[in-house]
């Protein structure tokens, strides 16, 4: 009996190294896509896929103030200097004051610098900008597998390698980062989150193996990624956090593993606060600037404590909303697309015990070094900076503010399925992919340029005002130089009804005025153009744009009163009028002169074309009408002199104007 069992227990080892030594070989005959070698490919061409349609895109929105209209940024590399030394938004607004429009100011040069060696190498090109961000994206889901798998390293599940491949094409499809992608000035979304991914990746090889070369990568990359956007500095927390969960370790031995990244963040944090010192963050009371205010019938007055808290709740349930089902997508969620909340909004009670429960299971499964747990704080840390409750960030919520802490979202789906049977998961996963890689490549047309992103996004956020102000001013950009005169008409008028739905949010939008005035003028209705005007320099006296306009409205309506009406007295009163504001338009002036001339006022005709002379020396008509007027008030020898002069700038003056 005993010799076999012997023979048995021997039969059984043969048979463990015969199956030992057949494993490459079964490995081998693994299909193309469970090869984890091979899964680099499908991430890079999922990502080409996805967002290949945008390379012909132009430049849209904020890409005005980070490239197109930077006047750092259109200097190439000898704009660097400037990028380094000002905050991000000076070399749009080019005045000190109105670059820290947005509370806190904005410090992060990097992109801009990557965008300044793109203008000096490639010059005012979007194809080149589109193509660099793709190739960023695909870089980020590389370096989240190759975390993921890090992440995992002592695992010997093969589920680790199923978790890093879902979790990453769940996060490459998600339509949530379009506006991150599609975006060129959404560079810094994804610098940000490929740095700290990074620095994330160098330091847990650091712990691993202990070569110091992977901490000095760990402290640059993060450091690029917080010069890129200041969102990085929540890694500070979530590094250590990974570090707990995915390794069996204590904060004593994790503290010399982020020397780097605290020490990265001190040297930004001082580099800040010399260029743009320490703006303490005080909201504005300006709504598109600061969304927490309420009209009160003649100005705007901060929300209460309560009326706040509850619109940031709100939105908060919308981010997780949007990651579940993103439909419908908007790039704009100024005011009132998201209104003033309160309380007594079961949505926000909803919202409110959503992130409750979250955290508190976050905070616990996370202390029990559960996955689960780790994927909710992973998203509350990474949301939190923008989510307006640390600081005001501008406005009510942005779909690119959901890039980094999808990443958590979507390692908690891939840890979910692979619990279950994988033909199942593959099913589930198939289908998502489908789905959101459908709505993320038509989201993406939205994105070809302004005016199809604001009519295509006005049909979600039609209570913005910022976005009714959009659509407004770019179909009046679109439509007025057509040359179907039915067509004009209708589109101007178009745009007028969605410049008044702005003011009819947004009550004091200076810049809304004066887009109807625009659109007014452009249809030929003085008078309305006027009042306009009117209305934008009531709200700010020192407008300048509305200042200029409004003369020239003022000037056409004289014209149109005196050629048209044959109402000398009112085309005098609104002639004048515009001279006061501008005294020295040629055309305004010689309008006047006209006028009065025809009125019978030669004293004051006379008057007017002595000034159009002196703006214009060489406009022999001014001096011909000069001497008539003159003659006019019996001084004939200096109108002779006029005459002269007239007949001396041109000898055919007189049989011209006969």
């Amino acid at each position: 009996m005993q010799d076999k069992n012997s023979f048995m227990a021997k039969a059984k080892s043969q048979q463990s190294q015969i199956v030992q030594k057949n494993t490459p070989i079964e490995a081998s005959k693994k299909s193309w896509w469970e090869i984890p070698s091979n899964h680099i490919w499908i991430i890079s061409i999922l990502g080409f896929i996805l967002y290949a349609n945008t390379l012909f895109h132009d430049f849209t929105i904020d890409d005005a103030i980070v490239i197109t209209d930077n006047m750092f940024t259109t200097k190439g590399l000898s704009g660097i200097p400037g990028i380094l030394q000002y905050d991000t938004f000076y070399g749009f607004f080019k005045e000190a004051g109105k670059a820290n429009l947005v509370a806190g100011g904005r410090y992060r040069p990097f992109t801009l610098i990557m965008f300044a060696i793109e203008y000096q190498l490639f010059g005012n090109t979007p194809f080149i900008g589109h193509f660099i961000n793709i190739l960023l994206f695909i870089l980020t889901g590389i370096v989240l597998y190759k975390l993921l798998l890090l992440f995992f390293k002592d695992n010997t599940s093969e589920n680790k390698n199923f978790i890093a491949l879902i979790a990453t094409i769940l996060f490459m499809v998600h339509p949530i980062h379009v506006e991150a992608v599609a975006n060129i000035k959404g560079r810094d979304e994804i610098m940000a989150l490929l740095g700290s991914l990074s620095s994330t990746y160098f330091v847990f090889k650091y712990y691993d193996e202990k070569q110091s070369k992977n901490l000095l990568w760990a402290g640059l990359t993060f450091f690029i990624a917080i010069m890129s956007k200041e969102n990085t500095i929540t890694f500070l927390g979530i590094i250590p956090l990974s570090l707990f969960v995915f390794r069996n370790t204590n904060i004593s031995k994790i503290i010399p593993s982020l020397i780097p990244i605290v020490a990265s963040t001190v040297l930004f944090l001082l580099i800040r606060f010399a260029v743009i010192g320490g703006q303490a963050g005080d909201s504005p009371l300006e709504l598109m600037n600061n969304p927490f205010l309420k009209y009160d019938g003649t100005k705007y007055i901060h929300f209460t404590f309560g009326e706040k808290m509850a619109t940031i709740i709100f939105t908060l349930g919308k981010y997780l909303q949007l990651l579940f089902l993103p439909h419908p997508l908007t790039h704009d969620y100024y005011p009132r697309h998201i209104d003033m909340m309160s309380f007594g909004d079961i949505s926000v009670i909803i919202s409110l015990l959503a992130y409750v429960l979250l955290l508190v299971i976050g905070i616990r499964l996370s202390l029990k070094k559960n996955i689960i747990g780790y994927c909710i704080l992973f998203y509350l840390i990474s949301l939190s900076i923008v989510s307006n409750i640390v600081f005001p960030i501008g406005t009510n919520m942005s779909e690119r503010f959901l890039f980094m802490p999808s990443v958590g979202f979507c390692l908690l789906l891939a840890y979910l399925l692979s619990k279950i049977s994988k033909s199942t998961a593959y099913i589930i996963v198939g289908i998502v992919v489908i789905g959101f890689g459908y709505k993320t490549i038509t989201r993406n047309m939205a994105w070809k340029d302004n005016f199809t992103l604001f009519t295509t996004d006005i049909n979600v956020s039609k209570n913005s005002a910022k976005l009714n102000n959009a659509v407004g001013g770019d179909m009046i950009r679109v439509y007025n130089e057509s040359k179907d005169e039915n067509l004009k008409k209708q589109k101007l008028t178009e745009a007028i009804g969605y410049l008044k739905r702005a003011v009819e949010i947004h009550p004091i939008y200076k810049n809304a005025y004066l887009l109807m005035g625009n659109a007014y003028y452009y249809l030929k209705d003085y008078a309305k153009s006027v009042e306009a005007y009117q209305n934008a320099l009531k709200i700010d006296p020192q407008y300048k744009d509305a200042r200029n306009n409004l003369s020239i409205s003022l000037r056409d309506l004289g014209r149109q009163f005196g050629e048209v009406k044959n109402d000398l007295n009112q085309s005098i009163f609104f002639l004048t009028e515009s001279y006061n504001l501008k005294n020295d338009d040629p055309e305004t002036i010689r309008l006047l002169g006209v006028a009065n001339g025809i009125k019978g006022n030669h004293q004051d005709a006379a008057k007017y074309f002595k000034r159009l002379t002196e703006i214009q020396p060489d406009n022999a008509r001014a001096w011909l009408d000069l001497g008539t007027a003159t003659m006019s008030i019996g001084d004939k020898a200096n109108g002779d002199i006029y005459y002269q002069k007239a007949l001396k700038l041109d000898p055919n003056i007189l049989k011209q104007n006969k």
